[in-house]
């Protein structure tokens, strides 16, 4: 990477050192949330707008392309610019609702 691309002053190390166990213990939290809705009790229900966004979305982490963040964001992000109290709430969701095909993966 050119040293014009890199802004963060820290290296790779001590970005580790500052914030390893920070990160870890969130990665650790999201497992057991995923793993509590393999073990909920409508787990056969039909798939859910906001979990698909989610999964998107940390596959969007894994990937080693710059702007995971923003991409990931958009992923669980309201897109519509509609007014909300026309909306039915969906601003609460925290993910754009999705109908058809998309829902089947």
């Amino acid at each position: 990477m050119p040293a014009s691309d890199q802004t963060c002053l820290l290296t790779r190390a001590q970005l580790l050192d500052l914030s390893f166990m920070e990160h870890r213990a969130q990665l650790l939290a999201l497992a057991a949330f995923l793993d509590r809705l393999d073990r909920a009790q409508d787990v056969a229900a039909a798939p859910d707008f906001r979990l698909l966004a989610f999964r998107e979305a940390l596959t969007v982490l894994t990937t080693p392309d710059p702007g995971r963040v923003g991409r990931a964001q958009m992923l669980l992000s309201d897109r519509d610019l509609g007014l909300l109290d026309l909306r039915d709430s969906q601003s609460a969701f925290g993910a754009p609702v999705r109908a058809g095909p998309d829902l089947e993966s």
